[in-house]
């Protein structure tokens, strides 16, 4: 079950591959998202240190849940996955120019688990191109609906 897209990202990127992670959260963030208080429009993956970590995703804090903490929204997390995977994608985004972006938030087995996609970023045209694709599609669609 979805609880956030970044919509953005497949306007703004080819993705090529996509790898479920799992984030290290706090008590008050995990309920912030359970409430829907999140957001990935500006968020993007680093590898630092052989590890990756999400930056720029925002949870905004429950009045209720955070009372004897000061909850900083947008601080640095860190995801997990296998070093396997690990090394892979840090072998592909320093060799051929791909970047990670954070695709999808969902619940998988009650914990929130977050797809990132390794991905290439798309020029204008190509942009512009995607846009025509989608339009003609919902054209043909609504063609078919009318016969």
């Amino acid at each position: 079950m979805s609880i956030i897209q970044n919509k953005k990202a497949f306007h703004d990127y080819f993705i090529e591959e996509k790898y479920e992670a799992g984030l290290v959260l706090e008590g008050w963030e995990v309920k912030a998202i359970r409430a829907g208080r999140v957001q990935l429009k500006e968020a993007y993956v680093i590898i630092r240190n052989a590890e990756l970590y999400l930056i720029g995703c925002h949870i905004s804090p429950l009045k209720t849940a955070s009372t004897h903490i000061n909850p900083d929204p947008i601080r640095t997390r860190k995801l997990l996955l296998h070093a396997e995977q690990i090394n892979r994608l840090i072998g592909k985004s320093e060799r051929a120019g791909f970047t990670l972006v954070p695709l999808d938030m969902h619940y998988k087995a009650g914990k929130i688990k977050l797809e990132i996609g390794l991905a290439k970023g798309k020029k204008q045209h190509d942009k512009r191109e995607s846009e025509k694709q989608k339009e003609w599609e919902r054209d043909k669609q609504r063609l078919m609906r009318i016969k």
